[in-house]
């Protein structure tokens, strides 16, 4: 008797002009819903494919540079990801802009919510002159990088695989990455993450580590969370 068919919900992540909804279209075919955010007139796009029998949702992100508080996509995209219980980001990043694409990244992995990463348009890196050695960009960023070229539909199957094979090693995960913020502000970020973690209700739902770095960053959003904790209407996307 075949196991029961699982849902696995997948935010879809990048920053604007990475391929992102080339990937999307690319994994979801006509599967694709649209709708808009609670509240506001901004666009909700949802697709669906099957792999091996199970149905894996995405919900493609508004493009976004970062994830700090200051544009309402920005806000979004974060409030997504903390409080619509993704179990993994796909963080499109175009290859042929590596070093800006990869400042999304970062703030991705410091949510702590495994990822994977669709090194997009690898033709156009190559064109330029472009050399990346994948392997060694996934070991240094302890993640899945999978080498894709979505308008030609290079990648697709390889993705897929690595988007289940990663929902399904998630909860084994030995290590995490960790930004190394240099030795001035690393001591104040550990001091600040161990006060955090005392505290259960923070620490039950929010990445600490990523808390800390956007509380000493002076974040407003990330301010209101530990004044008002989460499990109210406060939390809600529009905000």
């Amino acid at each position: 008797m075949r196991k029961s068919a699982k849902e696995v919900l997948v935010a879809v992540a990048g920053q604007p002009n990475s391929g992102k909804s080339t990937v999307f279209n690319c994994l979801t075919g006509a599967r694709q819903f649209v709708a808009n955010y609670p509240g506001i007139t901004v666009e909700k796009k949802t697709g669906v494919y099957y792999y091996e029998g199970d149905k894996v949702v995405l919900v493609d992100l508004p493009g976004t540079y970062s994830l700090t508080s200051y544009s309402l996509e920005e806000r979004i995209a974060r409030n997504f990801l903390l409080h619509g219980n993704p179990v993994l980001i796909l963080d499109i990043v175009d290859a042929s802009n590596l070093e800006r694409n990869l400042y999304l990244t970062f703030q991705l992995l410091e949510m702590d919510i495994p990822l994977v990463i669709a090194l997009n348009m690898m033709d156009v890196a190559r064109n330029r002159g472009s050399q990346i050695d994948v392997e060694e960009l996934g070991r240094q960023l302890r993640t899945v990088v999978v080498p894709t070229v979505a308008s030609k539909g290079k990648g697709k199957e390889e993705l897929r695989r690595a988007v289940w094979e990663s929902y399904e090693k998630r909860n084994s995960r030995s290590t995490s990455f960790r930004m190394n913020y240099g030795e001035n502000l690393e001591p104040i970020l550990s001091s600040l993450e161990r006060k955090l973690s005392q505290d259960p209700t923070l620490s039950k739902h929010y990445p600490t580590r990523w808390l800390a770095v956007k509380l000493l960053g002076g974040d407003s959003e990330a301010q209101k969370l530990v004044r008002e904790r989460p499990g109210t209407d406060k939390t809600k996307e529009n905000e």
